[in-house]
């Protein structure tokens, strides 16, 4: 069955739009917030790893490199793209053939066939059962105020 709710999430149960690279998801905005906010700072940096006498402030440049790359990545979710952050997943085209919406929906469910190394692997299982065992809305707002990392 095909839930509106369902587009939040990718056939594997983990939410998409909390994801690093998710187009309208919280990091994104956030990080584009901050590095709005920041401006210039680079010109200050080093100065206040001076002034203060903070070596931190002399690893902005990756922080900075960092921060711009969460502002710029663009997916706009598993369910209408492939997946951007692991490239070898295999969720996405195997929900399609097997036409469920949730992996704990395939009768081979679980499967090693997924792509995921084995932390994901564990997870996505955790997350299918837990979907199965309380519907897609209830985990939702399980999840939807958690951070995902």
């Amino acid at each position: 069955m095909n839930h509106p709710m369902n587009a939040h999430f990718g056939p594997c149960g983990i939410l998409c739009e909390k994801c690093f690279a998710y187009s309208n998801g919280t990091i994104k905005k956030n990080s584009a917030a901050l590095e709005s906010a920041l401006g210039n700072f680079d010109l200050y940096a080093s100065r206040f790893s001076d002034l203060l006498g903070e070596p931190v402030f002399n690893n902005y440049p990756q922080f900075r490199e960092l921060l711009h790359y969460f502002t710029t990545v663009e997916c706009k979710g598993c369910r209408i793209e492939q997946c951007k952050l692991f490239a070898g997943c295999k969720v996405r085209e195997c929900h399609k053939e097997k036409g469920v919406d949730f992996c704990y929906e395939c009768s081979e469910f679980p499967c090693g066939n997924t792509g995921f190394d084995e932390h994901l692997q564990k997870r996505s299982v955790t997350i299918n059962l837990r979907i199965k065992e309380i519907g897609i809305e209830k985990y939702y707002e399980e999840v939807k105020d958690k951070p995902r990392y």
